[in-house]
């Protein structure tokens, strides 16, 4: 089962800190820090960092797992 963010992300365009976090995406304080270190690309407007839907998009897939099929699991531990 893949996870479609399409869906669950509104279709706006760019989003602030504060929406991502409110939305329950990824917490502000994490956000900060993930654009400190350039893993997340941002759009500047006057003071504000802005993320695009996509670089949201592109983001949550690189850190998404994929889960195990139970009984596949069952023959890896047997």
């Amino acid at each position: 089962m893949n996870t479609n963010f399409e869906e669950l992300i509104p279709k706006k365009v760019l989003f602030s800190i504060k929406e991502i976090a409110d939305l329950g995406i990824i917490k502000s304080d994490l956000c900060k820090k993930l654009i400190y270190n350039r893993q997340i690309e941002v759009v500047k407007l006057g003071n504000k960092n802005f993320i695009t839907r996509t670089e949201l998009i592109r983001y949550l897939k690189s850190r998404t797992v994929s889960a195990i099929n139970f009984t596949n699991s069952k023959k890896l531990s047997a």
